[in-house]
């Protein structure tokens, strides 16, 4: 009786070597052959989850922002009752990638990114992440505005925009060395301090 493969682990294990080899050698350097030898598959078994490179880079990323985003929803399951202001500055760094074990992972969401300007295939999963990101950013920066004593109220959804943008150039910015994980932190904190003045 044949054995029976489970063609979603299978998938994940592919998504995780496409990460691996990205960080390594930048999305030009991920080959079908390469994520075949790396993951210890034959290259009918990846072109049997995967017709073509593209389609597996678009899951590859998929699976990145995922666990992004299960991070920052876990962020913020974990002490419901913080404030809105505490809790959007939890996700935001968890956006930014700052820290040092998710070094490799920023490596690898910025190699997405730069493909993404030249591929629509990579661009459209993208913006649906950040699409999601901002909503929850949205309504954080609501919630804690309502809070806040300001004398102007903040426009929510392009202080959410403006905040992404931020967390991105922070994640470039650390990991060309122009900032350390710290500056890079204080920047964001400053920020997200400026917002409810």
């Amino acid at each position: 009786m044949p054995r029976q493969v489970d063609h979603a682990s299978r998938r994940l294990l592919i998504a995780e070597t496409v990460c691996r080899l990205a960080d390594e050698r930048g999305l030009e350097g991920v080959t079908l052959r390469d994520v075949a030898a790396r993951a210890e598959v034959s290259m009918g078994a990846v072109q049997r989850c995967f017709r073509t490179k593209e389609e597996m880079l678009v899951f590859a990323l998929g699976h990145v922002g995922e666990r992004i985003g299960e991070r920052v929803r876990a962020r913020l399951v974990r002490s419901p009752a913080q404030s809105a202001a505490t809790a959007l500055g939890h996700a935001a760094t968890e956006v930014a990638l700052l820290r040092e074990e998710y070094r490799a992972e920023a490596r690898v969401w910025l190699a997405f990114l730069a493909q993404a300007a030249v591929s629509p295939a990579l661009a459209e999963p993208l913006r649906a992440n950040y699409a999601a990101l901002e909503e929850t950013f949205t309504r954080l920066v609501a919630e804690a505005g309502a809070d806040a004593d300001r004398a102007a109220p903040l426009d929510p959804r392009r202080e959410a925009r403006a905040l992404l943008a931020l967390a991105d150039g922070l994640t470039t910015h650390v990991l060309i060395g122009h900032l350390t994980p710290r500056q890079a932190q204080d920047v964001l904190h400053a920020h997200l301090s400026g917002l409810w003045e």
